[in-house]
């Protein structure tokens, strides 16, 4: 005769006789007998059995009964994204209204002034997200440490080139590093994992930022909000009234449709969605960038777990030989570049320009897979002896040292191709980029030469957030238009459809052009520039291009000529960029 039952915690019975599985005899739970095994081993505890053993004697369906959808005992459930636990914050402080305040004049002013192109009116859009962010902070008691304010400084930096400088890339390069910038300064991060997570960590940052807004708002922590939400909730009705009113009298009488057209500021309808979208860009990204200041995830605590050490043999034999042949290139580049130009003839049979052009690229995917091999070697060294890890430092050590010879002859070759055929911004862009990789094996080879390096990530992140302000404050399109205008000036040869594709930075160098020259370089920037860019939209460069190209206009062209681009031949199929 069955016990009582007890019901189990899911609600299924448990014990002595809850069911046929709960039964005595052995013909109740299979292998209960003489096979050795008892209904313990099937069912262990008090109630069904563990999935485990449920697969291996048949009693899948009675245990699945007896469980459900709930694991079984002492076993441990899988989290979702637990290791993003780890880098929770300690405390969140929450929204208050000044700082919700300045998130919403951020999204007014974006949507009022983005609208006209960018300039000055970005510094403002910033200046009004850091004082939101730095309420936030205030709220949260964190102090300001030194890498914040460098971070922060580079960040102004950054920000300061579209007020500068009109080219396109540079312009936006800048914008994106001066908000990974703005958010590292606000996360802290020394690890790997710290600096490269927190960088795009505004990202992660715009929808929690409005849910921590939400809250604000409904946990009363915006002063007056029971005088203040009442107000508002009024001006948006009686705007809905009179908006839908007065376009009903406005069709039906003329004279009140000139009233209200008197009364009504000029708004262009067609710009609505287009502000509407800065508005909701300015007003996420201050919330985001908020959210972070009031407490911030602890990437550092992100678990990164080491790479498996291989074997000496297995790890060494792969790069000694790379190191073997980064030194035959060596010793190559050293007879052949080191001869001149008269070298390169003889020992290849192609011109400087040929050379050049043939290898730059190559060696600039050659030192970008090298970081990427060291990178892997360096996770994968062997570490268990102090012989071994003195092994990794001399193999790592001697490629970083070899790849640096590689990178010297890829600028010795743009050097070439530019001299023979002009600078580009493509070219300029690829130059910068290559001796910033040439810094960061610079880097890597005093990591392995110091006996700690948590300072290397952060060294990292600095070098290319320099490389990048100091790329964007000089002006790219400028300094291509001033080495070909010098160029021109000592050959009287200049790409003209080079320089046509330049932006307005390039007017007071090109201005130095005569003639024709000036003409057909000039002729399609004083045809795009606008003559109603509003100031906060202007950049220096643009204001500097307006004075010049007002005071000595391009020659327009007549009816019955066919232009100053025509007469140099830029149109021809044998235009070779001569005098």
């Amino acid at each position: 005769m069955s016990g009582p039952t007890t019901p189990a915690p899911d609600g299924a019975p448990s014990g002595a006789g809850s069911g046929p599985a709960a039964g005595a005899g052995p013909e109740a739970v299979p292998g209960a007998g003489t096979g050795g095994r008892t209904g313990a081993d099937v069912l262990p505890g008090a109630v069904g059995a563990a999935p485990r053993a449920a697969g291996a004697w048949g009693a899948g369906p009675v245990a699945a009964a007896a469980y459900g959808p709930y694991p079984a005992p002492g076993v441990p459930v899988p989290q979702p994204f637990q290791w993003l636990r780890l880098s929770d914050p300690e405390r969140k402080s929450p929204a208050t209204g000044r700082a919700l305040l300045a998130a919403l004049l951020t999204g007014l002013l974006a949507s009022w002034s983005l609208i006209d192109g960018l300039g000055v009116n970005l510094l403002l859009c910033a200046a009004l997200a850091t004082a939101g962010a730095g309420l936030a902070a205030r709220e949260a008691g964190r102090r300001v440490r030194g890498w914040t304010v460098l971070w922060s400084a580079l960040a102004v930096a950054l920000l300061a080139v579209p007020a500068l400088y009109e080219a396109g890339w540079p312009v936006l390069l800048s914008t994106v590093w001066a908000l990974g910038l703005a958010s590292l300064a606000l996360h802290g991060g020394r690890r790997w994992a710290g600096v490269l997570l927190a960088l795009p960590g505004v990202l992660w940052n715009l929808v929690p930022g409005l849910r921590w807004a939400r809250s604000g708002l409904r946990g009363g922590r915006v002063p007056g909000r029971s005088r203040v939400v009442p107000v508002v909730k009024g001006v948006l009705a009686a705007a809905v009234l009179l908006a839908v009113f007065g376009a009903l009298f406005a069709g039906a009488d003329a004279a009140m449709a000139d009233m209200f057209e008197s009364l009504t500021p000029s708004v262009d309808l067609g710009e609505l969605p287009v502000r509407f979208v800065l508005f909701t860009i300015g007003l996420v990204t201050a919330l985001g960038f908020a959210h972070i200041a009031a407490g911030p995830r602890r990437w550092d605590r992100t678990p990164v777990p080491p790479g498996r050490a291989r074997g000496r043999l297995e790890w060494a034999l792969p790069l000694g030989a790379l190191n073997l042949m980064f030194g035959a290139f060596a010793v190559v580049q050293a007879v052949v570049v080191l001869g001149g130009r008269d070298s390169i003839m003889e020992n290849t049979g192609m011109s400087r320009s040929e050379y050049a052009r043939q290898g730059f690229w190559q060696l600039l995917v050659v030192t970008v897979l090298t970081l990427v091999v060291v990178a892997l070697a360096k996770r994968w060294a062997p570490r268990g002896t102090e012989a071994d890890r003195r092994l990794a430092r001399l193999l790592l050590g001697t490629l970083c040292l070899l790849t640096l010879t590689v990178v010297a002859s890829a600028l010795g070759r743009m050097w070439f191709y530019v001299d023979a055929s002009g600078l580009t911004a493509l070219r300029l862009w690829v130059l910068v980029v290559e001796v910033w990789l040439g810094v960061v094996f610079l880097l890597l080879i005093a990591a392995g030469l110091t006996r700690s390096t948590a300072w290397l990530p952060r060294a990292a992140v600095l070098s290319a957030a320099t490389a990048a302000a100091l790329y964007g404050l000089m002006g790219p399109d400028a300094v291509v238009a001033e080495q070909n205008v010098a160029r021109f000036e000592r050959t009287g040869q200049i790409d003209l459809r080079n320089v046509r594709s330049l932006s307005l930075d390039a007017v007071p160098a090109l201005d130095r052009l005569p003639g024709d020259h000036r003409t057909c370089a000039l002729d399609v920037l004083a045809a795009g520039l606008a003559d109603d860019t509003p100031w906060y939209a202007t950049s220096l460069a643009e204001s500097r291009a307006r004075r010049i190209l007002a005071a000595r206009p391009p020659v327009e062209r007549s009816a019955e000529d066919d232009g100053a681009c025509a007469r140099l031949g830029l149109y021809g199929g044998d235009y070779r960029g001569e005098r």
